[in-house]
């Protein structure tokens, strides 16, 4: 049993840097066996915790997979904030949000998250569901704007919502058919992915938007 939280945070903090440690390592176990398969024994064992030491911090194994969804639209939720906040043309601001969603979905948590959100949704319970959708939404919502901005300016042409919902339904697919060791390396597929998808966008919008490049990002040709 743990003592009381000390005066000054850091067992709230240590608390916090263990739930994190769950939802990384069940997400990446959800997508290499399923969520049915994977038992709380195995998860616990994963994160070096008894079985029941889980529901300190999840009141269940459905819980867990609510967090995981989660975890994934709030990184680009707060990547992509970030981004458009580098930018003010509708192109660099489209293009900067495709780069953050597709480095979170090839190495941030984005990629185990949207594997869980295409086969485990059904998994979750109408209320569950309904506590993931408010994210999501609000997150669609910021694609939303993107897009209705760049068909307004005139740098896209088309129904708004018809173009979210490809772009955003190409970008998500990856995670059933993209292979990080194959011929294209992740910075290259993403322009790649970016040319294919938003054509008329001019080349090079939107370079890498946030401050700090993830951890192993060059661009293409470096």
């Amino acid at each position: 049993m743990s003592g009381p939280a000390a005066p000054d945070g850091h067992e709230d903090g240590a608390e916090s840097l263990r739930r994190a440690e769950v939802v990384l390592t069940a997400a990446r176990l959800f997508r290499q066996h399923g969520y049915e398969r994977t038992t709380v024994r195995e998860l616990a064992r994963a994160v070096g915790l008894q079985s029941g030491s889980l529901f300190h911090h999840f009141r269940s194994k459905e819980e867990i997979l609510v967090a995981v969804m989660n975890n994934g639209i709030q990184e680009v939720l707060d990547a992509g904030r970030q981004a458009l906040a580098q930018y003010r043309t509708p192109a660099d601001r489209l293009a900067a949000l495709f780069r953050v969603h597709m480095w979170s979905m090839l190495h941030g948590a984005g990629g185990d998250a949207m594997n869980a959100l295409v086969y485990e949704w059904r998994s979750l319970s109408a209320p569950s569901q309904a506590r993931v959708k408010v994210l999501s939404d609000r997150y669609e919502a910021m694609w939303q704007d993107a897009v209705a901005a760049a068909v307004e300016a005139g740098v896209l042409s088309g129904d708004v919502r018809v173009i979210k919902r490809c772009v955003l339904g190409a970008m998500n697919l990856t995670v059933q058919w993209y292979k990080p060791d194959g011929r294209l390396r992740p910075a290259a597929f993403i322009d790649e992915m970016l040319r294919a998808s938003l054509p008329a966008l001019p080349q090079g919008a939107g370079p890498w938007p946030l401050a700090q490049r993830p951890a192993g990002y060059a661009a293409p040709g470096q």
